[in-house]
């Protein structure tokens, strides 16, 4: 495999980055996707629907890829880290920062607290980021900070949709 290099220059990724793998089940399975493929199934058996959850997470923040095997039951797809390395280079102001560190080391009850809240304004499955902004009084980079940690959140370009399942 080529040695690829994730680069974060937005202080948003940085939320990314620490909730990569921020429990035990996200931390041992990007350790055994750095290590070689695996499957839904493998993960499934190791991991519950724990590690189902986290392979979720890690595919909406790109940092596995995918492929086709052929198993034991036919084709499956099995997963692999896309990166071998990350570098950090950022310049954010101090509000800015602020926000990134309040959104990453809030509690999981708050940040579920927002998703409900984000969801409840969605219609037909998505929203505008800026109504949310406004709805909610907090700012671009707070927002983005939530998102960026939500496993069930994302954004594509300027609306706030619900993550697909694998």
């Amino acid at each position: 495999m080529a040695s690829r290099i994730k680069v974060v220059n937005d202080v948003g990724e940085l939320v990314t980055i620490f909730h990569a793998a921020d429990t035990d089940v996200k931390r041992k399975l990007l350790l055994d996707l750095s290590t070689g493929w695996i499957t839904m199934q493998q993960i499934e058996e190791k991991y519950g629907a724990d590690g189902k959850k986290a392979l979720l997470y890690l595919d909406k923040i790109k940092l596995i890829e995918t492929q086709w095997t052929t198993g034991s039951s036919g084709p499956e797809k099995a997963y692999h880290t896309y990166y071998s390395s990350v570098q950090i280079n950022l310049i954010g102001s101090m509000s800015d920062l602020s926000d990134i560190i309040y959104a990453t080391t809030m509690s999981y009850d708050e940040l579920t607290n927002y998703e409900n809240r984000i969801i409840s304004m969605m219609e037909n499955n998505s929203i505008f980021i800026g109504d949310v902004i406004d709805r909610l009084g907090i700012s671009q980079t707070f927002l983005k900070g939530i998102i960026n940690r939500s496993s069930i959140l994302q954004i594509k370009g300027y609306k706030i949709e619900k993550v697909a399942d694998i």
